[in-house]
């Protein structure tokens, strides 16, 4: 069955290349980032290990914690570490789960059903402090994640959650945002004493709040 937004994430334990982990308590009160790979060794999936190993500080900034998943053994994940920072010259600085049994590919409806069974779409998971699933993306083996989309989406689920706010096309941390249509003018001009710039009744601008 498929994981829909406001889900609770399925908790799972895991063998991972940083020793075992129950994925609840490994959370904690963090956010998370939870990204399945087809198989080790594939060069797509290579690029992104690395690019993540070097967005782990924009990660840490906001909280959040990161970790990888793919169906191969924990020796081949700990192999392939050595050709993610030769190749991308960034080494691997959190957890990548061996999903050798597809228990948590499966748990999470990771492999098509069409697709070889060992074969993991990628996915990406991004689970609140309160364990619910706040964003889900799935890719084509065949292309490479956005991990600034991802960075950027966390930046407007944080700041949503936090305020009565949305975020408009293209946010960005910093821009102005669009305050909530619940909320009335009266209480909008408590919430927001810098202002807002109504351009219709349902689309009123504001600066992020901070």
């Amino acid at each position: 069955m498929a994981i829909r937004l406001g889900d609770v994430a399925p908790d799972f334990t895991a063998q991972t290349t940083e020793g075992p982990i129950s994925f609840h308590q490994w959370l904690g009160d963090s956010w998370g980032v939870l990204f399945s790979h087809p198989r080790d060794f594939t060069p797509v999936c290579t690029t992104e290990l690395g690019e993540v190993a070097h967005l782990k500080p924009e990660f840490d900034k906001r909280h959040v914690k990161v970790i990888g998943l793919s169906v191969d053994p924990l020796d081949d994940h700990k192999r392939w570490a050595n050709d993610i920072k030769e190749t991308q010259g960034h080494a691997l600085n959190f957890p990548v789960i061996a999903d050798g049994d597809r228990k948590i590919s499966n748990l999470y409806d990771m492999i098509h059903p069409a697709a070889n069974d060992t074969f993991t779409v990628r996915s990406v998971f991004v689970v609140g402090p309160d364990k619910k699933v706040k964003l889900t993306i799935t890719y084509p083996a065949s292309t490479g994640r956005n991990f600034d989309e991802i960075l950027r989406v966390i930046d407007s689920l944080q700041l949503t959650a936090k305020h009565s706010v949305a975020t408009p096309v293209n946010w960005k941390q910093g821009q102005d945002v669009i305050i909530a249509p619940a909320i009335s003018d009266e209480d909008a001009k408590k919430k927001f004493p810098a202002g807002f710039r109504t351009l219709k009744p349902y689309l009123r601008i504001t600066k992020q709040p901070s």
